[in-house]
Protein backbone atom coordinates (compact mmCIF):
# COMPACT_ATOMS: atom_id res chain seq x y z
CA UNK A 1 0.00 0.00 0.00
CA UNK A 2 2.43 2.47 1.08
CA UNK A 3 4.32 1.85 -2.99
CA UNK A 4 0.78 2.42 -4.18
CA UNK A 5 0.52 5.94 -2.14
CA UNK A 6 3.99 6.74 -3.28
CA UNK A 7 3.55 6.00 -6.95
CA UNK A 8 0.21 7.86 -6.66
CA UNK A 9 1.55 10.97 -4.90
CA UNK A 10 4.72 11.19 -7.26
CA UNK A 11 2.31 11.41 -10.22
CA UNK A 12 0.17 13.81 -8.55
CA UNK A 13 2.76 16.10 -7.88
CA UNK A 14 4.13 15.64 -11.56
CA UNK A 15 0.27 16.93 -12.32
CA UNK A 16 0.12 20.03 -10.02
CA UNK A 17 3.88 21.13 -12.00
CA UNK A 18 2.18 20.22 -15.45
CA UNK A 19 -0.82 22.34 -14.39
CA UNK A 20 0.75 25.48 -13.47
CA UNK A 21 2.79 25.42 -16.75
CA UNK A 22 0.10 24.40 -19.10
CA UNK A 23 -2.15 27.01 -16.91
CA UNK A 24 0.71 29.93 -18.54
CA UNK A 25 0.55 28.80 -21.59
CA UNK A 26 -3.04 29.35 -22.16
CA UNK A 27 -2.96 32.48 -20.65
CA UNK A 28 -0.63 33.78 -23.30
CA UNK A 29 -2.66 32.15 -25.74
CA UNK A 30 -5.62 33.84 -24.83
CA UNK A 31 -4.21 36.93 -24.48
CA UNK A 32 -6.84 39.18 -26.88
CA UNK A 33 -6.04 43.04 -27.25
CA UNK A 34 -2.30 44.12 -27.27
CA UNK A 35 -1.88 47.93 -26.98
CA UNK A 36 1.30 49.91 -27.28
CA UNK A 37 1.55 52.98 -25.18
CA UNK A 38 4.46 55.88 -25.49
CA UNK A 39 5.30 57.55 -22.43
CA UNK A 40 7.92 60.58 -22.19
CA UNK A 41 10.72 60.12 -19.76
CA UNK A 42 13.14 62.65 -18.77
CA UNK A 43 16.72 61.85 -20.79
CA UNK A 44 20.40 62.83 -20.15
CA UNK A 45 21.05 66.87 -20.66
CA UNK A 46 17.08 67.60 -19.85
CA UNK A 47 15.83 66.08 -23.23
CA UNK A 48 13.01 64.18 -23.15
CA UNK A 49 12.39 60.63 -24.55
CA UNK A 50 9.51 58.60 -25.80
CA UNK A 51 9.76 55.19 -24.18
CA UNK A 52 6.92 52.37 -25.26
CA UNK A 53 5.00 50.01 -23.25
CA UNK A 54 3.55 46.80 -24.38
CA UNK A 55 0.25 46.73 -22.53
CA UNK A 56 -2.01 43.02 -23.01
CA UNK A 57 -5.54 42.05 -21.98
CA UNK A 58 -7.81 39.37 -21.76
CA UNK A 59 -11.80 39.55 -21.75
CA UNK A 60 -13.72 38.50 -18.65
CA UNK A 61 -16.53 36.72 -20.21
CA UNK A 62 -14.56 34.60 -22.26
CA UNK A 63 -14.27 30.67 -22.52
CA UNK A 64 -10.50 30.86 -21.94
CA UNK A 65 -10.97 33.04 -19.03
CA UNK A 66 -13.60 30.54 -18.04
CA UNK A 67 -11.48 28.13 -18.25
CA UNK A 68 -8.37 29.74 -16.70
CA UNK A 69 -10.56 30.09 -13.73
CA UNK A 70 -11.60 26.22 -13.58
CA UNK A 71 -8.05 25.42 -14.08
CA UNK A 72 -7.19 27.62 -10.76
CA UNK A 73 -9.38 26.18 -9.16
CA UNK A 74 -8.10 22.59 -9.62
CA UNK A 75 -4.37 23.98 -9.06
CA UNK A 76 -5.24 25.21 -5.71
CA UNK A 77 -7.03 21.99 -4.32
CA UNK A 78 -3.91 19.89 -5.96
CA UNK A 79 -1.78 21.82 -4.33
CA UNK A 80 -3.42 21.90 -0.70
CA UNK A 81 -3.65 18.30 -1.16
CA UNK A 82 -0.17 17.95 -1.79
CA UNK A 83 0.74 20.38 1.30
CA UNK A 84 -1.58 18.29 3.79
CA UNK A 85 0.07 14.93 2.58
CA UNK A 86 3.55 16.86 3.22
CA UNK A 87 1.99 17.95 6.76
CA UNK A 88 1.89 13.92 7.57
CA UNK A 89 5.59 13.99 8.40
CA UNK A 90 5.39 10.21 6.72
CA UNK A 91 8.64 10.70 5.19
CA UNK A 92 8.19 8.26 2.24
CA UNK A 93 5.27 10.49 1.23
CA UNK A 94 7.38 14.11 1.70
CA UNK A 95 10.26 12.16 -0.84
CA UNK A 96 7.22 11.77 -3.62
CA UNK A 97 5.78 15.02 -3.38
CA UNK A 98 9.34 16.27 -3.73
CA UNK A 99 10.30 13.76 -6.31
CA UNK A 100 7.37 14.27 -8.03
CA UNK A 101 7.45 17.76 -8.17
CA UNK A 102 11.17 17.97 -9.57
CA UNK A 103 10.68 15.65 -12.22
CA UNK A 104 7.23 17.55 -13.01
CA UNK A 105 9.43 20.87 -13.32
CA UNK A 106 11.76 18.92 -15.57
CA UNK A 107 9.46 17.68 -17.96
CA UNK A 108 6.86 20.61 -18.23
CA UNK A 109 9.22 23.76 -17.59
CA UNK A 110 11.82 23.32 -19.90
CA UNK A 111 10.25 25.88 -22.52
CA UNK A 112 8.96 28.10 -19.86
CA UNK A 113 9.34 31.94 -21.08
CA UNK A 114 9.04 33.46 -17.84
CA UNK A 115 11.57 33.79 -15.19
CA UNK A 116 9.77 35.51 -12.30
CA UNK A 117 6.27 34.65 -11.91
CA UNK A 118 4.89 37.28 -10.51
CA UNK A 119 0.91 35.50 -10.39
CA UNK A 120 2.70 32.37 -8.17
CA UNK A 121 1.36 31.83 -4.64
CA UNK A 122 2.69 29.30 -3.48
CA UNK A 123 6.39 28.61 -3.59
Amino acid sequence: EMAGAFVAVFFLAMFYEGLKISRECLLRKSQVSIRYNSMPVPGPNGTILMETHKTVGQQMLSFPHLLQTVLHMIQVVVSYFLMLIFMTYNGYLCIAVAAGAGTGYFFFSWKKAVVVDITEHCH
